[in-house]
């Protein structure tokens, strides 16, 4: 079974010869003796011991397929940020910022990738010397991805079946990259390009690497003996990112559009999306690359990523539909707009739950996290009169808590779910479910990544607005982004 989120396993070094085994070093001398010493050579003492000892243990060596499907979902994932997330987030805005949002997520996921090799992936994935510090965040030793070549392997979630470490590792990035270009969404229309890039520095250090240090580290299933990550180790169970990548950007967005303020004329003037065919188009490669996400969480070609691919597939399109159905209930007509945000709240309920549960959990995660997400976006965000300019909070905030506390429910496997590996256990072997205990962990990932990207992303945001100031001026975003922070529109027809 393959469950227990993603993490850091072995490297090629852990996984090296085992010993000879008793019975062979004991049966050795014996050999050695069947034939009286002054009879033979001393050189056949030591071939006849030889020959009786085991052979060592051959190291895992990677399979193409695994391989090959890893990369795969990798291109995938980022074809979801580049071009998926630049159209589907520019269409949302208006004309004259529609090149600065394709620039703002262009650009973050550059920035972040770069500084996931320099520093990010070893501070995510390796240990910490400090003991009281590893739970948290890792160390350094693996800084501009040092070992990390060709040869270097790590672990899966099987025993003793290994990837390339290098393609973890840029399987890994593209989560950091898309997480970091989601909180665009919570400021769009009026933050500089110069503060967006240092906040998202910023962020991606102090929010994202523990994050996904707490949440995805650990030994791998061939060495675990409990060391991990703090929600790991609490049993926080969290398949491609319910916590780490939605709940984590989209809580950031939303305090990012509380503390950078409203939009100039925001309820007086109209702000509608300038293009929902490219809104359209952008969702539906976020949909395409969402199977690279979620199905490549799973770290192997097998019948695992054919659960998360298919839970994928079925709650997106069960989410569309209730909300589709809802908002034609309410307001008489059937949107476009509404029918894409569902599909996009279908895609982050699911994402925590995708390797878990079965269709009949996704069915439910589809529906609750569609009318959650739609209360979200229709009532509580002009209730409380925040301007999360293209839902940001509403869609991944309230749709990440969702999904991740339904998977705590559905990973039962009286529902259907696949239940939950105990890796402690050898052979490894599933845990008996407790709902109460697996909700308590849950609520206490859902809990800590809403502080600490809460927390963090105020810092940084105030800090940044003594030091620099975050926002245009009035002027310029009267103006237009486009043109006041870039000098060039999207279209010049």
């Amino acid at each position: 079974m393959k469950k227990l989120l993603m993490a850091l396993a072995l490297s090629t070094s852990m996984l090296g010869a085992a010993p000879l085994y008793a019975e062979d070093a004991a049966s050795a001398p014996v050999a050695a003796t069947v034939v009286a010493a002054e009879q033979v050579p001393a050189v056949t003492e030591v071939v006849a011991v030889a020959e009786v000892a085991a052979p060592a243990a051959a190291a895992p060596v990677p399979d193409k397929g695994d391989t090959t499907w890893m990369l795969l979902a990798t291109v995938l994932v980022i074809f979801m940020s580049i071009p998926g997330l630049a159209l589907f987030y520019g269409g949302l805005v208006r004309t004259k910022n529609m090149l600065s949002v394709l620039m703002q997520v262009f650009s973050i996921f550059s920035l972040v990738a770069v500084l996931w090799v320099l520093y990010g992936y070893s501070l995510a994935f390796t240990t910490n010397p400090n003991a009281a510090l590893d739970p948290f965040i890792g160390g350094f030793s693996k800084v501009f991805m040092n070992g990390v070549g060709v040869g270097a392997v790590v672990e899966t979630f099987s025993k003793g079946v290994v990837i390339p470490e290098l393609l973890f590792a840029m399987f890994q990035l593209t989560f950091a990259a898309i997480t970091c270009a989601l909180i665009v969404g919570g400021f769009a229309e009026r933050m500089k390009f110069s503060a967006v890039m240092i906040f998202s520095a910023l962020w991606f250090t102090f929010a994202y690497l523990p994050m996904a240090h707490m949440v995805w580290y650990w030994g791998g299933p061939s060495a675990y003996a409990g060391a991990s990550g703090y929600l790991f180790g609490k049993g926080a169970i969290d398949f491609a990112g319910g916590t780490v990548v939605h709940i984590n950007a989209g809580v950031a967005g939303l305090v990012a559009a509380i503390v950078i303020g409203k939009r100039t004329g925001y309820g007086k003037v109209s702000m509608a999306p300038h293009s929902l065919t490219m809104t359209l188009i952008g969702a539906a490669m976020l949909w395409v690359g969402w199977f690279g996400f979620n199905a490549g969480s799973n770290l192997e070609a097998n019948d695992y990523a054919v659960l998360a691919f298919a839970n994928t597939l079925f709650a997106t399109a069960v989410a569309a539909m209730t909300w589709t159905l809802v908002e034609w209930a309410i307001k008489g007509k059937a949107s476009l707009l509404g029918s894409v945000s569902g599909a996009i709240a279908g895609l982050v309920g699911i994402t925590p739950a995708c390797g878990f549960v079965g269709l009949g959990g996704a069915l439910v995660i589809g529906v609750a996290t569609a009318l959650v997400c739609l209360f979200a976006v229709m009532w509580l965000k002009a209730k409380l009169g925040y301007d999360d300019a293209l839902d940001a909070f509403g869609i991944h905030g309230a749709g990440g808590i969702v999904g991740a506390l339904l998977t705590g429910v559905f990973v039962n496997p009286a529902l259907g779910g696949a239940g939950v590996v105990d890796y402690s256990t050898d052979p490894a072997g599933t845990a008996a479910y407790d709902l109460a205990a697996q909700l308590t962990s849950q609520l206490t990932g859902v809990v800590v990544a809403v502080v600490w990207s809460a927390v963090v992303t105020f810092i940084i945001l105030k800090a940044l607005d003594l030091v620099m100031g975050i926002r245009v001026s009035e002027e310029a975003e009267r103006e237009g982004l486009d043109l006041a922070e870039h000098g060039e529109r999207a279209y010049n027809s």
